[in-house]
């Protein structure tokens, strides 16, 4: 069963008192959406299954939005969301892969993600397996010198098991000359730049057929809508 705006903009509204990291947060909302909802072979129900699909956060310093699709999809109880940031709580500021089920890797120090996801990548290709490995990052990431590497390897390696999805609010220190996607392009990824609040282009985005290169999918941040969950 598909999640309705409703119902996350209530599970996200659970979680007070990070609000320095709520614009993190909730850019990342529509992205999780469309993964959970339309995308991701991965539930409660598969999640030790080998085969399942892989999510990253590596933008973890703001999981807020993860937390409210988890309990969503029912990887958690909705009710542990008012623990949030609470001591004792599972749900931390950082997200903790050995406290919250579902969380695939613990993140919020920048610039880990995607080369956790290159090595996964790599493992589940030596296995035999065709499992995805969406990796979410943000353009600030982008300051951190691991991130070109995994791009670079992942180019070279034809990872084409791998989706980088990078939440563009233009808040990397420097910019990009030609753009994020560029970037990518330059190192044999397919890119495509989408509205990181359209539902259905980030769909198409995703579930664009391999082509034997890893994809990159750029989600703009352009407005805050009145009414938008985000």
């Amino acid at each position: 069963m598909q999640t309705t705006e409703t119902t996350l903009r209530g599970l996200f509204g659970r979680m007070v008192g990070d609000e320095k990291h709520g614009w993190a947060a909730a850019s990342t909302l529509h992205a999780i959406w469309v993964l959970y909802d339309r995308v991701l072979n991965v539930s409660p129900a598969n999640i030790d299954d080998p085969d399942r699909d892989r999510f990253f956060l590596s933008k973890g310093h703001g999981p807020m939005a993860h937390y409210a699709m988890l309990a969503a999809k029912g990887f958690i109880a909705p009710e542990t969301l008012d623990t949030w940031a609470q001591l004792g709580s599972p749900l931390g500021l950082h997200p903790d892969r050995t406290l919250v089920p579902g969380v695939e890797i613990s993140s919020g120090s920048l610039g880990h993600g995607l080369p956790l996801a290159v090595g996964t990548a790599l493992a589940l290709r030596a296995e035999g397996r065709r499992a995805r490995v969406v990796v979410l990052m943000g353009d600030g990431e982008f300051d951190e010198g691991s991130n070109h590497e995994a791009i670079a390897i992942a180019g070279r390696l034809g990872l084409d098991r791998i989706t980088a999805i990078v939440i563009d609010n233009r808040s990397a220190s420097l910019g990009w000359p030609d753009g994020i996607a560029r970037r990518f392009e330059v190192e044999g990824w397919h890119a495509a730049t989408v509205d990181g609040r359209d539902n259905d282009e980030l769909y198409r985005a995703l579930t664009r057929e391999p082509d034997g290169r890893p994809q990159a999918v750029v989600a703009e941040i352009r407005e805050i809508r009145e009414g938008s969950a985000a």
